[in-house]
């Protein structure tokens, strides 16, 4: 017998033969996660941009540095707010709201006339961010079946890497024009994806999850019958979601009755903050620092640092002209998109854990080589070519690949299953806050950080930080696939007389709820 069987948990295994995927459940992840392409499509056309901004504004290195790395701040604004606006408006509107607020950020710098009006659009920007980063994986978690939860809720890394290509392409694209033209053409462009992400996510449905937590169960019948690859699933689901949001048994399942169920305790996030931060149980504590650990290595390892200043980095490589190094970086976004794919068809066939080891020692490996060629080309005279110069590209190439097979889509997919329902929202918005701190942190440092201590100095920090994370991942992930989000907290110790003691709780909040309805 199983340990899990013997603990008296569901076996985590995927079905042996899987079925077929879901279309409209694709559709709405597709939907929902391409409002990732404003996060990607802002970090990379900045690693352009900045190059010609600095001349037409007359701005130095560190107004760059801080001007580059702000937004990830600013975007705690929008990611801590998410939480709350989507408990309250709804997943859906959240979307609409994020690609607002980004539209309008993407106008203010564009024709920003001077730095501080700079700042602002960033500001304005980096709260759209915020918003959509944290909102798109948690809405395609909510919506996916189980068996293909994993492969759609690493739909908005794709878009991040879809939007960090765009963004490279946009650089190169326009940096012909004249120099104060060019960089207000690279943000501006910005401005059209948002326009057709709101038209598009109106057409999505609402998260069932959300839904019952309204009490519109007929609703989230509806629309888990089209995301669940079978009516069973679609049955046991909303039973598990009722049971979670302490609706009991029978209650709320004719398509007329309106359960408010919207009413108990913590729903909209009173005692959330409180049983998340302050008296959290054990399992909650480690789902916590899971979820915090995990984002803070997928961004301290320096992966921002790379897309942001990679023509900075090819400069110190050996390609000088601004066209070499702007084609290179778009070598960058094409790699990098491309092998998000691996993560994407393999999430639910090998397993959370494997790709992020695998991810984790690539990262490693390629990050100390790329320290050594940049070491070897610091001690060569200014401008002598040599073959270094391909090693550093290589070396580039093979981290940022790394990353898009795990670490980079994994954070988020994971992040966003493994809390509970009623503790999801606020918690997947304090793993998007630490991973928008440390990238605010690792880009607003690394222009004087390379000035400190050099290039390869930088990047072997990042490689002792990746390791780091991968004994991090090694000893205190637990594997995911396989799992309904309803059960994942087992995995960190929830036991069945805590789940039966909180669902008498909420049992007994319910029916004292429903006798007091008219």
């Amino acid at each position: 017998m199983s340990k899990d069987a013997a603990d008296g948990i569901p076996a985590a295994e995927a079905p042996a033969k899987r079925p077929p995927l879901n279309k409209y459940a694709l559709a709405c992840a597709v939907l929902a996660s391409m409002n990732s392409i404003l996060l990607g499509y802002d970090v990379s056309v900045m690693s352009g941009a900045q190059l010609f901004m600095k001349q037409d504004l007359k701005i130095t290195d560190t107004q760059i540095e801080i001007l580059a790395g702000i937004i990830n701040i600013y975007s705690l604004v929008g990611s801590l707010a998410a939480g709350l606006t989507s408990d309250w408006i709804g997943r859906r509107y959240t979307m609409v709201l994020a690609a607002a607020i980004f539209f309008a950020g993407a106008l203010i710098m564009g024709l920003a006339p001077s730095y501080a009006i700079l700042m602002l659009g960033r500001f304005v920007a980096g709260v759209g961010v915020g918003y959509a980063l944290m909102i798109a994986p948690v809405y395609t978690a909510e919506v996916a079946p189980t068996s293909a939860r994993g492969l759609l809720t690493s739909f908005p890394e794709v878009f991040i890497n879809t939007g960090v290509l765009l963004g490279y392409v946009s650089n190169y694209a326009f940096h012909s024009l004249p120099v104060h033209l060019s960089w207000r053409v690279m943000f501006l462009a910005g401005a059209v994806p948002p326009i057709f992400l709101a038209v598009g996510v109106l057409a999505m449905p609402e998260s069932p999850r959300w839904l019952v937590m309204q009490g519109r169960i007929g609703d989230a019948r509806r629309v888990l019958a089209k995301t669940s690859d079978s009516p069973a699933e679609a049955e046991e689901r909303l039973a598990d979601i009722k049971r979670t949001v302490g609706i009991p048994e029978g209650v709320g399942d004719n398509d007329d009755v309106v359960v408010i169920a919207r009413k108990n305790k913590g729903t909209h996030g009173e005692g959330v903050w409180r049983d998340l931060l302050l008296r959290p149980t054990p399992p909650v504590r480690r789902i916590l620092i899971a979820c915090l650990g995990l984002q803070f290595f997928q961004q301290a390892s320096g992966i921002d640092s790379v897309v942001l200043y990679s023509p900075r980095v090819f400069d110190k490589a050996g390609l000088h002209s601004d066209s070499n190094s702007l084609g290179a970086t778009m070598a960058v976004g094409a790699c990098k998109t491309l092998f998000i794919l691996v993560a994407t068809f393999f999430l639910d066939r090998v397993g959370r854990r494997p790709l992020l080891l695998t991810s984790a020692g690539g990262m490693v490996v390629s990050l100390v080589t790329l320290a050594s060629a940049l070491h070897k080309i610091e001690k060569l005279p200014a401008g002598q070519a040599t073959p270094l110069a391909g090693v550093s590209i290589a070396a580039v190439l093979a981290f940022v690949a790394s990353f898009s097979i795990g670490m980079g889509p994994i954070a988020w997919v994971y992040s966003s299953e493994i809390f509970p329902l009623r503790l999801r929202a606020q918690g997947c918005a304090l793993g998007t806050a630490m991973n928008r701190i440390m990238s605010g942190a690792i880009t607003m440092s690394f222009i004087s950080l390379y000035k400190a201590i050099t290039f390869a100095g930088s990047f072997y920090v990042y490689a002792g930080i990746a390791a780091a994370g991968w004994v991090f991942m090694f000893f205190f992930l637990p594997e995911t696939r396989g799992r309904s989000l309803e059960d994942t907290e087992k995995l960190f110790g929830g036991g069945d007389c805590e789940d039966k003691e909180d669902g008498r709780d909420q049992h007994k909040k319910s029916m004292e709820l429903s006798s007091s309805q008219p």
